[in-house]
């Protein structure tokens, strides 16, 4: 396989889970958590990065060369590394976000033995299993589809096709970002992102309006009114929870996946 050929495949595998987790994650708030329809994540396709990333991790932990003497030893090493893996690419993530950005995108901070809030035992558990699933069951399907990707190249337009819509939803994402981080320091706090879309989409609502699904921020109100809404929103909850002056980080204001 050529550099080439190779690097098609991780965008392809790329592009496969991002698009899956982004079902998964969308499907999960409205039966699980928020109880709605959101778009799930920062950009605003249907796609998760992270789950793209994580796809391509999976793939090719599952080509480490294990050999214990032991076939199901060798399936277990290789799944609490990837359970472990999978725990580091949340966290530093999460991180990214929450310190350069300052947004977060999921909180786990009510879930015992969290660390800042990003990961939590309960879901490197998760993880883990996700990595169990993949490894005993789906990997083998994954490589037919990327032995057939390699014989049908031409596919790849598509791909770069997808590459140049992803590169200018994160151009539009990113702007939209530096917005609400400028936002956030001002008023010295951490915005939970998908609290923030909920709260647009209930102002939205209460307006007797429709709330935009692929475009959770587009209203009639500018984007600072809604950010301002959201914070004196959070402001109430703070302290009705006891938590002080607006002022305060909204970081105990809790937002899981």
């Amino acid at each position: 396989m050529t550099f080439y050929t190779y690097f098609l495949v991780l965008a392809f595998l790329f592009f496969m889970g991002s698009v899956l987790g982004w079902i998964t994650e969308v499907l999960f708030r409205r039966f699980f958590s928020a109880k709605k329809w959101i778009n799930p994540g920062f950009l605003t396709g249907p796609y998760l990065p992270l789950y793209g990333f994580g796809l391509v991790f999976l793939f090719a932990l599952s080509l480490i060369p294990v050999d214990t003497g032991y076939a199901w030893l060798d399936a277990v090493i290789i799944i609490l590394i990837m359970g472990l893996c999978m725990t580091a690419l949340e966290y530093v993530t999460g991180l990214i976000f929450i310190k350069g950005m300052k947004i977060k995108l999921w909180d786990y901070s009510r879930r015992w033995g969290n660390i800042q809030g990003i990961i939590c035992p309960l879901f490197s558990l998760i993880w883990t299993a996700v990595g169990a699933f993949y490894y005993l069951v789906l990997h083998s399907s994954i490589l037919k589809m990327v032995t057939w990707f390699e014989n049908n190249i031409a596919f790849a337009f598509f791909v770069g096709l997808i590459f140049g819509v992803f590169i200018v939803d994160l151009a539009h994402s990113i702007d939209l970002s530096v917005k609400i981080r400028r936002f956030a320091k001002e008023n010295k706090m951490v915005v939970a992102f998908e609290k923030l879309k909920l709260s647009v989409k209930e102002n939205i609502e209460a307006n007797k309006k429709r709330a935009n699904f692929i475009f959770p921020f587009r209203s009639g109100e500018g984007l600072e009114s809604q950010l301002k809404s959201y914070f004196q929103k959070m402001g109430e909850k703070l302290k009705q929870m006891g938590g002080g002056s607006d002022s305060q980080s909204d970081s105990r204001i809790n937002d899981e996946k």
